[in-house]
């Protein structure tokens, strides 16, 4: 196949960010770009339509990741962006890939990319919905692993449920529970290996396969609708009657459990950061009610909202939001720990000082990543598209035009300036 070169728009970490991101940390740079692929490779030429400004982004910018446990691998100074992205296969030169597939997945924030190994993309084959829905709220769980096998570049091992399509794949005929086994001993062992796996190689002989040196990257990303059904439903347990406190009612994930919650007969209030949202949350997702929490005081909100106390609160925010939350949970509340977006630019971390009411009021926090309810996907990919086609359940989403505003718009998100899921259309398809 002929190798074109193209010039494009790529948009480019500048360096390491400390505190907020701001628009001296990125450049959009025009670069000259191979469009096209060689005979023989099995790879795909993406046009990249839209992207998805995610929260977690923010961690891959800086020199370390400053949460231990953390299995995300930081960006590199002075390469493109990365991360989720839906896009139009131009070229493949890969058998499970055809020219005009639209896919979704993890892609880079420039015009087109060229992915060496498609198969952690995701095809699209429900487009009754836009799009870009597939950024958030029908994404999926992904777990991958790169090995080399005897020296040698292997087929990437993977085990990936594909809520888009229902089916769970796993490469190589591997058996399913050894790769699994091999695939938990990865996340345990990244973090103590992460700052090493560019320069050592590491041996290691789990049970039933073949020798691996260890070389790559395990991957894991969350998309804002498992996030929200299994935060919400699974977690926390809900009963009609509950009440429910949402913050960043407005985002992502929070519009959704606000609407869950409302689906389940819970008496449901959100929080968000302008008038604005505070009506949307109200007019839109249902929410019974909502405040700004920049212009009341939190204490007297939450006892104004919730006289008898808070059963479940959903947590996107940490910080001293979640210290005050606690002091007004119910006996036996229940906090689903999804995002502490309050957290991510600050230095050094807040605490929380109001831990003895977790024991007085016997309440349960816990975080959680989708990896642990990976059975739950099947039940979400029929409940979510079941109700958005009856138009029970509804997405917001806060797009921006063009590259060039590519790197304000995801700015914008960690001062709470988008309205819903931030997603930049890069083009039409």
């Amino acid at each position: 196949m002929e190798m074109v070169s193209k010039q494009q728009k790529q948009v480019v970490l500048k360096d390491y960010v400390r505190g907020y991101p701001k628009e001296s940390d990125f450049e959009l740079r025009s670069s000259d770009t191979i469009c096209g692929l060689s005979n023989g490779s099995r790879a795909v030429l993406l046009k990249n339509l839209c992207l998805a400004c995610d929260p977690y982004m923010r961690h891959r910018m800086s020199d370390q990741v400053s949460h231990p446990g953390t299995i995300i691998k930081s960006y590199s100074p002075g390469s493109v962006l990365v991360g989720y992205g839906v896009c139009k296969v131009i070229q493949s030169t890969h058998p499970g890939f055809q020219e005009g597939d639209f896919v979704w997945g993890l892609t880079g924030w420039e015009e087109y990319s060229v992915i060496p190994n498609p198969e952690r993309l995701n095809k699209i084959s429900h487009t009754g919905v836009p799009l870009s829905y597939y950024t958030g709220i029908l994404g999926s769980y992904q777990i991958k692993a790169t090995t080399l096998l005897h020296g040698q570049l292997h087929d990437k091992l993977e085990y990936r449920y594909d809520i888009d399509q229902g089916m769970a794949r796993v490469s190589n005929n591997l058996d399913m529970l050894e790769l699994m086994d091999w695939c938990y001993f990865l996340i345990n062992v990244y973090y103590e290996l992460e700052p090493f796996l560019d320069r050592i190689h590491r041996t290691w002989t789990p049970p039933s396969l073949p020798t691996f040196i260890l070389m790559g990257i395990v991957e894991w990303h969350r998309t804002g609708g498992i996030a929200a059904y299994v935060g919400f439903y699974i977690l926390c347990s809900p009963k009609a009657g509950d009440t429910v406190y949402v913050s960043s009612a407005c985002g992502g994930v929070g519009q959704l459990v606000g609407q869950f919650a409302k689906m389940m007969g819970c008496y449901v209030v959100g929080s968000a950061s302008t008038e604005e949202k505070v009506n949307l949350s109200k007019t839109k997702f249902g929410f019974d009610d909502a405040f700004n929490y920049k212009e009341h005081d939190l204490a007297a909100a939450l006892k104004r909202y919730f006289p008898g106390g808070i059963d479940i609160y959903f947590d996107n925010v940490g910080g001293k939001m979640l210290d005050e939350v606690i002091m007004h949970m119910k006996p036996h509340g229940r906090i689903a720990a999804c995002g502490m977006i309050s957290q991510y630019n600050l230095e050094e971390p807040e605490g929380i000082h109001n831990m003895f009411n977790v024991v007085v009021k016997s309440l349960e926090i816990k975080g959680f990543v989708e990896t642990d309810f990976k059975h739950i996907y099947p039940e979400y990919l029929e409940f979510a598209i079941r109700h958005l086609q009856e138009g029970k359940l509804v997405c917001v989403e806060d797009i921006s035009e063009g590259l060039e505003n590519a790197s304000s718009a995801l700015i914008g998100v960690f001062h709470g300036r988008n309205v819903g899921k931030k997603v930049v259309r890069v083009a039409s398809g």
